[in-house]
């Protein structure tokens, strides 16, 4: 056996479960380690309280004076929490999430010490922005890029540091994150969603975009997950035969969660809930060694720091547990992958959940409005909506059995579709009394009840109503929630935009009353729409070829969905919603596909090396035996030995074929890399490796894998499946 390997399980399998003492409710340790409301109120002064209250309800300005109140007080609370550090902590264009820590500690003149905190460090600090990514914004030598704090998400005590989330900007005002766009997004949705709310309850002033992410990942040890580089380096295996029981009797969704998993569980929800982050619910998955995490509803952009916030606080604790945490959206082949569902709404000050049928007529016609301008924004936008979840990763998940297709589609069930169907025969124009008696009692007043009956899922739709919520299940495990969020919100904020203008054009123009003006401008919307609508199979070739004709992009790959970002009508799009400029979506679109490329390429790397320097001579060393064994049977027993070694003879012969055609492909695609490697343009260097060096992968991933089940345990040197798949 491989020394590597051997040692891996033998320290695997003596570990300690990791005690976890859990005192006091959940709801007294509840936001704890957060600068809230709560906290405002017992250290901020009046005036302050006020001002950050209306920055993070109507966006206002806080001028340096308060600001440095806020300061002050943020300084004093984090100091007695055991605070030593401040951090700006923001969302580069990496996917992940970045910090530059500094004490609170300065020196004075006369060389005394004090802790300093003031309103300039809080509101703004300059981190060196040379080193993100940044798509051709700034140049490599323009290091100066600025972070702003963001009010409307609360600072919070991690450990012995203040963080304080923010925006990250160029010096010239682009975007050089992903919170930016994402609060811009927020911005447009709740204007626009608040002037059609209007319609129906004039008192609503503010429409907030309400996001629940559940976020599914994989638990291994850490000392068996540090023993294979492709874990380590990629976050998958890039190979490793499937082991006999995989997930095939379904006996580990919702079963009984392992004893190591759930006391990581139990500590992770600790500290949740000392930071705010509202988990709730907690589950075995399908696959082996595969949960679940989700979390109450919340103001999206809160509900995106705090999913981000959970990723790095899950690394930390599983790290204490010996365990380590794989978010990568498939780190094993032939068992079902990772995803992260966005379950989005939209919610009013008033405490009205707009995707929810309501006790009235008038409000289920409040309903339908804002669901069906969901149903067109999508359609109008699918392909730029698929875009928002394109990575590497998720390219091995969309479409694979577990997941949705590549193809977006919209599933409302039977029932909501029969009221669409009827509403689409809605008279052109002024209605009469009897169709709009019909329509308020039979049709749009009966969708409550209609609703509770809708319990039917279709988990192969990309983007499902569930009752009082849109689920988009194509968000990989690893995204950042903020990119799909930022789509979806610009695109319904846009819709909405539209049918305002469209509603009050009927009223203002043609004398329609409102109902009437609504009801015409949705018969339409319903028409051209219907496309986008499929209750079926999403893995079936009759709706893969239906698709095609309903005209709905197929874009299985990430360089292929990422065109769509500068297309005309994406500019438009952005530009006119105040979302992204020009510059910021040409710089996503560079920034995402050089992300492709460089996964790729690392795979590529990765596999190389696993093959020439672990795999061949491993088998090569134990076909030696073999070869030694009938050279052993042949000098004993003469030309007899050729009965007794027909096994040996046969195994050795299949190791040397798989060896020939394994450096065969190693080699095919190494030069297939360089090749890609010389392309000066990003995109048809990422479809280069897309289509020319990624193919190989599932080629050499055989060869592999066949060996795996060929050469003796013992010889093999990476840890097989069915070891890494079974928390004890």
């Amino acid at each position: 056996m491989s020394r590597q390997r051997f040692d891996a399980m033998t320290e695997s399998q003596k570990r300690e479960r990791v005690g976890v003492e859990e005192k006091g409710r959940r709801s007294e340790l509840f936001g704890n380690n957060v600068f809230n409301k709560e906290r405002m109120l017992q250290y901020l002064t009046k005036d302050a309280l006020e001002s950050v209250q209306g920055a993070i309800f109507s966006g206002s300005k806080i001028d340096r004076k308060i600001a440095d109140q806020v300061a002050e007080a943020m300084k004093t609370w984090a100091i007695e929490m055991g605070a030593t550090h401040y951090t700006h902590w923001f969302q580069p264009l990496t996917g992940a999430t970045a910090e530059k820590h500094d004490a609170f500690f300065d020196l004075m003149s006369d060389g005394r010490a004090l802790e300093k905190f003031g309103g300039g460090q809080l509101v703004q600090q300059e981190p060196d922005a040379s080193s993100f990514p940044s798509g051709g914004i700034r140049n490599t030598f323009e290091a100066r890029g600025y972070t702003a704090w963001d009010p409307t998400s609360p600072a919070f005590v991690y450990d012995t540091t203040l963080c304080i989330p923010t925006i990250f900007v160029s010096y010239t005002g682009e975007a050089l994150d992903n919170k930016a766009p994402l609060l811009r997004a927020l911005n447009a949705i709740d204007e626009a969603a608040t002037a059609v709310a209007k319609y129906f309850d004039k008192t609503v002033v503010k429409v907030n975009a309400t996001l629940g992410w559940e976020q599914e990942y994989f638990l291994v040890d850490k000392a068996l997950a540090h023993s294979r580089s492709d874990i380590s380096l990629t976050g998958r295996t890039l190979v490793g035969h499937s082991a006999a029981k995989g997930q095939q009797l379904d006996d580990h969704y919702f079963g009984v969660i392992p004893l190591r998993a759930i006391n990581f569980m139990k500590e992770l929800e600790l500290e949740c809930m000392r930071l705010g982050i509202p988990v709730k619910t907690r589950h075995n998955e399908v696959a082996p060694n595969q949960f679940e995490l989700a979390p109450v509803f919340e103001e999206a952009n809160l509900a995106v720091d705090h999913n981000l916030l959970l990723m790095d606080v899950m690394d930390r604790i599983a790290d204490r547990h010996n365990l380590k945490v794989l978010f990568h959206e498939k780190p094993f082949a032939g068992i079902n992958g990772s995803g992260k569902h966005n379950n989005w709404s939209l919610a009013t000050d008033t405490g009205v959940n707009l995707l929810s049928p309501g006790s009235t007529p008038m409000k289920n016609l409040q309903f339908l409005t804002f669901f069906i301008n969901t149903i067109k924004a999508v359609d109008t936008y699918e392909e730029l909506l698929r875009s928002s979840i394109a990575s590497a990763s998720n390219d091995h998940r969309l479409g694979a059995n577990e997941a949705p297709p590549a193809i977006l589609s919209i599933f409302v069930g039977k029932q909501l579709g029969n009221v669409l169907d009827e509403l689409e025969g809605v008279s052109k124009g002024k209605l009469s009394p009897e169709e709009k008696t019909e329509l308020k009692l039979n049709v749009v007043g009966k969708i409550p009840e209609i609703l509770l009956d809708n319990t039917d899922r279709n988990r192969t739709s990309p983007f499902a109503f569930t009752g009082n919520k849109f689920e988009m299940r194509g968000v990989g495990s690893k995204t950042n929630c903020a990119k799909p969020m930022t789509i979806l919100n610009t695109i319904v904020a846009k819709q909405l935009r539209e049918f305002k203008k469209e509603v009050d054009a009927l009223v203002d123009k043609k004398s329609l009353k409102k109902d009437e003006a609504v009801f015409n401008v949705l018969r339409e919307y319903i028409k051209t729409s219907k496309r986008i609508r499929f209750d079926g199979d999403g893995y079936s070739e009759d709706w893969q070829k239906e698709a095609e004709r309903r005209k709905l992009s197929n874009n299985k790959t990430t360089p292929a969905a990422l065109q769509v970002l500068t297309s005309k009508q994406s500019l438009e799009l952005f530009a006119s919603m105040g979302v992204m400029s020009e510059k910021e979506v040409t710089a996503r679109q560079e920034v995402e596909l050089e992300a492709y490329i460089l996964h790729i390429q690392i795979e590529g790397r990765v596999l190389n090396e696993l093959v020439y320097s672990h795999i061949i001579p491993s088998v090569i060393e134990y076909q030696n035996i073999l070869i030694k064994n009938v050279l052993g049977l042949k000098e004993i027993y003469g030309a007899a030995h050729r009965k007794l070694t027909d096994g040996q003879s046969g195994i050795i012969e299949q190791i040397a074929e798989h060896i020939t055609e394994l450096k065969k492909q190693v080699d095919a695609m190494t030069d297939a890399r360089r090749k890609a490697n010389k392309l000066t343009d990003t995109q048809k260097k990422a479809f280069a490796y897309s289509d020319d060096v990624k193919p190989y992968f599932e080629k050499i991933r055989m060869h592999c894998d066949k060996l795996e089940m060929l050469v003796d345990n013992r010889y093999w040197p990476l840890v097989k499946y069915r070891e890494l798949l079974s928390i004890k």
